[in-house]
């Protein structure tokens, strides 16, 4: 988990702080509303990544908060990140998973879940 914080903050720019709590969020989208088997997978490649689950959840939601995609983005934009950033984050993330899970089951995992694919 720290290689993948570490590798967000350097490409895309951002604090490292800040590339946690994104990579929080996307780890959280993606459990939420990906294939349970693929995106276990993925989780099971990356130490710490149910810690961090938890630290998501316990975090809240809101009262008015919005769900998917546009949740998810509009959560990483509050935690400070720009447009931009949130697309960079998000394709350095699945760039990471690809690494650790493979083309295939990224795939399955992007092509389940609705408008993902064009921000990957």
């Amino acid at each position: 988990m720290e290689e993948l914080i570490d590798r967000l903050a350097a490409k895309v720019g951002v604090e490292r702080g800040v590339a946690e709590k994104a990579l929080g969020i996307i780890l959280d989208f993606l459990h939420k509303e990906g294939p349970a088997d693929k995106v276990q997978a993925l989780l099971d490649k990356l130490p710490g990544s149910e810690a961090l689950l938890a630290q998501q959840s316990e975090a809240g939601a809101g009262i008015f908060s919005m769900g998917g995609i546009m949740g998810a983005g509009t959560k990483m934009m509050a935690a400070g990140l720009s447009m931009g950033q949130v697309q960079g984050v998000t394709r350095e993330t699945i760039a990471y998973a690809r690494e650790k899970i493979g083309d295939d089951a990224v795939g399955e995992i992007v092509g389940s879940i609705p408008g993902l694919s064009q921000f990957v």
